[in-house]
C-alpha cells in the first residue's frame, strides 16, 4: 500500500531548482497528501489550511514555494490547459475515440511540458473536483495571496488597432489574468473554425448563414480585451461591461446558428461526426462563459475554483469511451429507434382482418424457410471449411430473408426488434388519462401478432419440409437427411444441451441486425444516395430517367429491410464460424430453422421418432428457443428505445398491475383477436390523437443537445 508522506517531510523536499520531472513529482505528492483517503472534503480542506499555516510560519519555505510556482508557470503552458483540457485535439469522432483508448490504456509521464498531461496526473481522482469546487472564500483568498504572480511584463495579445497604445495603458494585468484572456482567444478561434467548416455551414439554416455570427466573434473579443486592459483590476467599468454583454450576445448567436444544424440532421440523417463537432462547439462556448466569469465577475476566485473543479471532471470524462459513444450517438439511436418504430407499426395487428393477414404472411415465410432448411443441409453435406461453410450458410439465410421481404411475407423472430421501439414510443404518453390502458392494449396486440407470426411460420415449415423430404425420397431414393444426421440433429437441438444459451445469443443477433439496418438507412439518407440514384447524369445515362427513378424509390423504401435481412443472414452463418476459430463453440438457434431441422429428422426416422425421449426434449427446446429469440431481441430493442426517447420514471408498478389484471380478465386477447366492436381506432403514429394531446409549438421544445449546463 502506498505510504502517504507527512507535511514536514514534504516541505523539506521542496526545491525550485530541481529538475523538471522532480518538480512535477513533488506536485503529485502534494496533491496525494491533500487528498488523503478521499473520504471527506472537510478533511482535505483542513489539510490545506494546515499547509497554509505552516507556510505562514516558515517564511523561507514560503518563498521557496513561490519560486517553485513561478518556475512551474514558466515551464508549462497554462493557456492550453484552460482552453483545451477535456476537448478533442481533432474534430472527428473516430480520432477522439482512438485518443481516449490511448489515454485509458497507456500511462502518462510527469516529464512533460504539457499542462493538460500534468494536470491529469496531479488531479487524477474524481474526489479532486469535489474538494476544489467546495473551497470557501477564506481558503481561496489565502491561496491567491500565496500564489500571486507579478504583472504581465509584455502584453501577449492585443487587438491590432491598439498595439501602438500599449505603453499608454495605465495598468497591466497579472500573469494569471493574461493567461485567462489568452485562453479566451484560443477558445474563440476554435469556435470560429468549427463554425466556418463546410460540414456545418452547409447544414445551418439560411437565416443563420446570412447573419454571419461567427465573422464578428473575434472582433468583439478584441474590443472586449481593449476595454478590459484599460483597467484590468476594475473590470466592472461601464465600457467593459458593455463590451462584455455584446460579446456574450454574439456568442449566443453562434450557438443558435450551430443549433440550427440539428434541424437538418433530424430531416436528412444523423452524422456522428457532425454531432460530435456540435457538442464540442457548445462545450467550448460554455468554457468561454467560465473564463469570462473568472475575469469579469465580482468573485473571480470562487469562479476559478469552479473552473478548476470542472477541468478535473472533464478530464475524468475524457477517459470514458462509453461516455463518448453514448453522448455522440444518442441522436443516431433516437433516429434508429424512430425508423424502427415506423416499421414496427406494420407488424402489430389490431383487427381480425390484420390477424388473418399476419397468419398468411407468416405462412408464406414458413414455406420459404422450408427450402432454406433443405439448402442448409446441402451446404453441410459439401464438407467446406469453417469460413466458407459459414459464408454459404449465411448467404442461404440472407437470400431467403430477402425473398420473404420482397414477397411481403414475414419471419416471426424479426418482428420484436422493430415492434419494441413502437411500444416504447407509447410510453411517452403514460401521463395522459387512460394511457396505461392503451399501452396494455398495445402489449396484447403485440403478443397476439407475435403468436400469429410464430404459428404461421411453424405451421407451414413443418409440412413443407416433410413434403420436400418425401419428394426427395421418391425421386432420389433417400430423404433430405440420413438417419445418422437425424440423430445428430436430435442431439444438437435437445433442451438438455446449451440450446437456451444459443437461442439467447441468436436473439442478440436479431437485435443487432435491426441496429445495422437503422444505421444503414440513416447513412443512405445522410449521403442523399436516393437523390444521386435518381438524378446523377452517369446513372441516368445507363439506366434511363424512368428506371433510375424507380430504383431510387425502391432503394429508399427497402434499404432498411434489405440491410436487416442480409446482415442477419450473414451473422447467422458466419458468427458460429468465427466463434469456432477462437474456440467458443457458439452456434445459432433460430426457432423456425430449428423446427424445420426437427421436421427433417422426423421425415428420416419415421414414426419411431415419437418413441424417442430426445424428440420430446427437442420439442421443449423449440418452445424455449422461440421465447428466447423473441424475448431477448424485444428486450434489447425496448431498452434502446427507452434511452433514445429519454423516457424515465415510467409508472412501472401501474403498468404491471394493469397487465396482471388483463391476464386475469381477458387472457384470450393475448392470443386471439378480440371482436371488432371492442377494437379501438388504431393510432398508427404511436401517440395520442390530436384532440387528446396538449398542443405544443415547436418553439416550446428546445433540442436536448443544446441545453445549457450550469455555466450556460
Amino acid at each position: 500500500m502506498k505510504r502517504l508522506i507527512d507535511l514536514p517531510e514534504l516541505l523539506e523536499q521542496l526545491d525550485p531548482n530541481a529538475t523538471l520531472v522532480q518538480r512535477h513529482l513533488w506536485l503529485i505528492r502534494l496533491a496525494d497528501w491533500l487528498r488523503g483517503d478521499a473520504s471527506s472534503v472537510a478533511s482535505t480542506h483542513a489539510r490545506l489550511a494546515l499547509l497554509l499555516d505552516a507556510l505562514q510560519q516558515r517564511q523561507s519555505t514560503r518563498e521557496l514555494l513561490q519560486q517553485w510556482w513561478q518556475t512551474l508557470l514558466e515551464t508549462v503552458d497554462a493557456t492550453a490547459l484552460l482552453a483545451d483540457h477535456g476537448f478533442a485535439s481533432r474534430s472527428a469522432f473516430s480520432s477522439e475515440l482512438a485518443e481516449r483508448i490511448r489515454l485509458k490504456l497507456l500511462p502518462g509521464t510527469p516529464e512533460t511540458n504539457d499542462a493538460s498531461t500534468l494536470f491529469a496526473l496531479v488531479l487524477h481522482h474524481p474526489f479532486d473536483a469535489q474538494w476544489i469546487s467546495a473551497l470557501d472564500a477564506g481558503l481561496l483568498a489565502r491561496l491567491a495571496e500565496l500564489l500571486k504572480t507579478g504583472p504581465e511584463t509584455e502584453p501577449k495579445r492585443l487587438p491590432a488597432p491598439c498595439k501602438l497604445q500599449a505603453d499608454q495603458l495605465p495598468n497591466s494585468p497579472s500573469a494569471w489574468q493574461a493567461t485567462l484572456m489568452e485562453a479566451l482567444h484560443f477558445c474563440t478561434g476554435q469556435i470560429r473554425a468549427t463554425g466556418f467548416s463546410p460540414e456545418l455551414r452547409l447544414r445551418m439554416s439560411v437565416l443563420a448563414r446570412q447573419s454571419g455570427p461567427f465573422h464578428a466573434l473575434a472582433a468583439d473579443l478584441d474590443a472586449l480585451e481593449l476595454a478590459w486592459r484599460q483597467d484590468p483590476q476594475h473590470a466592472d467599468s461601464p465600457a467593459c461591461q458593455q463590451a462584455l454583454l455584446h460579446f456574450q450576445k454574439q456568442l449566443d448567436e453562434c450557438r443558435r446558428a450551430a443549433a440550427s444544424v440539428y434541424t437538418h440532421l433530424d430531416a436528412h440523417g444523423i452524422s456522428v461526426n457532425l454531432v460530435f463537432q456540435l457538442r464540442q462547439l457548445r462545450e467550448r462556448a460554455l468554457r468561454i462563459r467560465a473564463l469570462l466569469d473568472c475575469l469579469f465577475s465580482t468573485t473571480p476566485q470562487q469562479h476559478t475554483a469552479q473552473l478548476l473543479g470542472h477541468l478535473v471532471s472533464v478530464g475524468q470524462e475524457r477517459l470514458s469511451v462509453r461516455a463518448l459513444i453514448a453522448a455522440n450517438s444518442s441522436m443516431l439511436a433516437a433516429k434508429v429507434a424512430e425508423r424502427s418504430s415506423e416499421t414496427g407499426e406494420h407488424y402489430i395487428t389490431r383487427t381480425r382482418a390484420e390477424y388473418k393477414q399476419m397468419l398468411r404472411d407468416a405462412a408464406g415465410g414458413g414455406a420459404v424457410m422450408s427450402i432454406t432448411t433443405m439448402m442448409k443441409f446441402v451446404v453441410l453435406s459439401m464438407g467446406l471449411s469453417a469460413f466458407w461453410g459459414g459464408f454459404f450458410a449465411g448467404m442461404n439465410y440472407a437470400l431467403s430473408f430477402v425473398l420473404i421481404q420482397l414477397m411481403h411475407w414475414t419471419v416471426a423472430t424479426k418482428q420484436p426488434a422493430m415492434t419494441a421501439p413502437a411500444m416504447a414510443a407509447k410510453l411517452k404518453d403514460l401521463s395522459h388519462p387512460g394511457a396505461i390502458e392503451g399501452f396494455v392494449d398495445e402489449v396484447a396486440n403485440l403478443m397476439r401478432s407475435q403468436v400469429a407470426a410464430v404459428v404461421g411460420n411453424l405451421a407451414m415449415v413443418v409440412p413443407y419440409v416433410l413434403l420436400l423430404s418425401t419428394i426427395l425420397s421418391l425421386t432420389l431414393g433417400h430423404p433430405m437427411i440420413n438417419a445418422a444426421t437425424a440423430q445428430h440433429v436430435l442431439h444438437d437441438l435437445t433442451l438438455l444441451g446449451p440450446t437456451t444459451l444459443f437461442a439467447a445469443g441468436t436473439g442478440v443477433l436479431l437485435f443487432a441486425s435491426s441496429i445495422i439496418a437503422g444505421w444503414t438507412e440513416n447513412w443512405f439518407v445522410l449521403q442523399r444516395l436516393d437523390s444521386a440514384l435518381r438524378y446523377n447524369p452517369k446513372i441516368t445515362a445507363v439506366l434511363g430517367v424512368a428506371r433510375a427513378d424507380r430504383w431510387a424509390s425502391f432503394m429508399r423504401n427497402n434499404i432498411s429491410g434489405l440491410t436487416a435481412n442480409i446482415s442477419l443472414g450473414l451473422m447467422l452463418g458466419l458468427v458460429p464460424a468465427f466463434a469456432a476459430f477462437i474456440g467458443l463453440g457458439l452456434e445459432v438457434r433460430h426457432v423456425t430453422l430449428s423446427t424445420g431441422q426437427l421436421a427433417a429428422a422426423a421425415a428420416s426416422l419415421g414414426a419411431d421418432i415419437f418413441y424417442l425421449p430426445a424428440f420430446w426434449w427437442c420439442l421443449a427446446a423449440i418452445a424455449c428457443t422461440g421465447l428466447l429469440n423473441v424475448g431477448v431481441s424485444f428486450y434489447l430493442a425496448f431498452l434502446l428505445a427507452l434511452r433514445a426517447h429519454n423516457i424515465s420514471g415510467v409508472q412501472r408498478s401501474a403498468i404491471y398491475a394493469a397487465l396482471r389484471q388483463r391476464l386475469r380478465q381477458r387472457l384470450r386477447s393475448f392470443f386471439l383477436p378480440v371482436p371488432e366492436a371492442a377494437v379501438k381506432p388504431p393510432d398508427r403514429s404511436g401517440h395520442l390523437t390530436a384532440s387528446e394531446t396538449p398542443q405544443t409549438s415547436p418553439q416550446d421544445a428546445a433540442h436536448p443537445a443544446d441545453k445549457d449546463s450550469a455555466h450556460g
